[in-house]
Order: C-alpha cells, then structure tokens, then sequence
C-alpha cells in the first residue's frame, strides 16, 4: 500500500483535468451512502467534529476520514484529513492519501465542474469570498473553464486578500485582480460568485445579484447557517451537489424550506443529473443559477484515484 503525501497531491494533479476526471466519475455508476458528521462535544458552541465519508465504483472503494477542531491554535490546523482506497474487486488496500490536500483539489473541481454547466459560456468577472487555503484552487479551477479577465476578491482581513493578489498576479498576468471593499457592488458586477467562507452571518443578498448570475454557495455546512439570504434561494434555478447531504446540513437550502418559501422538490437536480444530462443545465442568459455544495465523498474518490493512477498504478 502507497502513502502519499500532500506534495505527491499536488505534484499529481492539473487543471482542467481534473474537471474531466470529475465529469467522468460522476456520470457513470456509482454507490455514496451519506457521509456521517459526529459531533464530539454536547456543547453547541463548541463544533469539533469527525466524520466519514465512503463510496465506491467498478474499480475502487475510497473512504475518507476527518477531524474538524475549528478552534484550534497554531501550530495545529483545524483539519486533518486522510483517505483510504482499496481495489473493488478484491478489497486490497492501494493507498493512504493526504485527504486535506485532495479536499481542496476537489472542493475546486466540483465548484468549476458545476460552473461549467450553469455559468454563461462567456463569463469574464469571478467574485471570490474567502481567502484561505482553498481560494487559489478556487481562482485556478475556474481559470480553466471561463475566459476570465476580472477577479474579485473579498475576505474579512484585507491583508490577507492582498497577500493572496500579489502571490496569484504574476501566474495570470491577463487577469486583473481586485480587493473588494464593498460587497454590494461587487456581487452586481459580478458573473460568477463563489463563497467559500464557513460564514455564520448571510453574505450574498438577492437584491444584489443581476440576471445572468451564477452562485456557487460551498463555504457553510450547518443546518442553521448560510452564506446566502432567502431572496437569493427562491430566484434562482437551484441545484445541489447531493441530496442526502445538503438536506442535512445545508442551511441554504433549509431555512427556506422551514420558512415555506421553499420547497425541496424545487431543487432541480444534484450535480450526477447535470452530468449525464437527466437535469437541465443553464437555459437563457437571463436566469439565474444556483450551486449549493456541502461536500460528497465520490468526489473524494475521483481525485484521489487520479493521484494515485498517476502514479503509474
């Protein structure tokens, strides 16, 4: 059995590939129990979690495993993640995988995957909320897929933003980039919008977003919060990355449904339908699309069996 390391992740993995790889995987048979989240304190301030993600194809069995303790202070990080595959045929471990290293490879992959079919084909300004670790493979998957030629960037330390411009500037010197100091404005100017923050407070408004938006909503994944308000939700063409999952912890979604305005059968499809085509992608280039994605474990599996198929196995 491999062991491999985030370095190996990295060195192993290229836009938009991965994107294909995605597509591919999700449009042929598959089996994703719901992933289980178990929170390890009665305290309801208190978020530390772990949790077990399984699935499985024609070729592998993948199984990722993470401990979440948000208020962890350095030098331990909140997230220690790693991932399982073993053959499907035979039931043979193949490889143990830096699963943080592959969630941000595929939390990219799967926001792009899901863009690619709701944002318009000539979508040129992305909006990016959040700067930590995921937002450069945020910014570089959906490089890979529209002709952007503006970069919007919002977070709650502007330090940080500018940090995260001056390092991605000169890796794509045809994009401009800018550090948002108003919200508002910049969601209207907006043709994509991606929030990837784990906001308690909502971000994204209704009334801000023009025709032709799409928002991509993968930051929060609890039942009682949301990076979006209402408004947003019931005017937009709404799609999820799975059910199961996001009728358990998407607030997006849920609040909602628990207000009336909203119902789940309004949600026209998880991302398998877009890609094989059982659920209708964008239709004109006045609506407005809507991705809400909490995370699902096939997509854990897909990046992690390219890790380790370029690896010669």
């Amino acid at each position: 059995m491999e062991i491999l390391s985030a370095a190996d992740v990295h060195a192993s993995l290229r836009w938009p590939d991965l994107i294909h790889t995605l597509r591919h995987t999700y449009t042929n048979p598959y089996t994703m129990p719901q992933r289980q989240v178990m929170r390890l304190n009665e305290d309801p301030a208190n978020h530390d979690a772990f949790a077990l993600l399984p699935s499985w194809n024609d070729e592998i069995i993948a199984l990722k495993a993470f401990t979440y303790f948000p208020e962890n202070q350095a030098p331990h990080p909140s997230l220690h993640s790693q991932i399982l595959l073993f053959h499907r045929n035979h039931g043979e471990p193949l490889a143990l995988i830096d699963g943080s290293s592959v969630t941000y490879w595929r939390t990219a992959g799967i926001s792009a995957l899901a863009s690619d079919f709701l944002s318009r084909k000539n979508s040129q300004t992305l909006l990016l909320l959040g700067s930590g670790n995921l937002a450069p493979h945020l910014i570089r998957a959906h490089a890979s897929i529209r002709p952007l030629s503006r970069i919007l960037l919002w977070g709650r330390s502007p330090t940080k933003v500018q940090t995260l411009i001056d390092s991605l500037s000169n890796e794509f010197p045809q994009i401009e980039f800018s550090l948002v100091p108003h919200l508002p404005a910049a969601c209207a100017e907006a043709d994509v919008i991606v929030a990837a923050t784990g906001s308690q407070e909502i971000l994204v408004r209704g009334a801000w977003i023009r025709p032709g938006t799409h928002v991509d909503l993968l930051g929060n994944h609890h039942a009682n919060h949301r990076e979006c308000d209402t408004e947003l939700v019931i005017s937009s063409r709404v799609y999820v990355d799975t059910y199961l999952n996001c009728l358990k912890e998407a607030g997006e979604i849920l609040l909602p449904i628990a207000e009336g305005v909203f119902h789940q059968e309004q949600i026209l499809g998880e991302l398998a339908d877009l890609c094989t085509g059982k659920s209708p992608a964008r239709q004109n280039e006045q609506e407005i699309t809507l991705f809400k994605s909490v995370g699902a474990a096939l997509g854990d599996l897909a990046t992690a069996q390219a890790v380790w198929k370029s690896r010669g196995a």
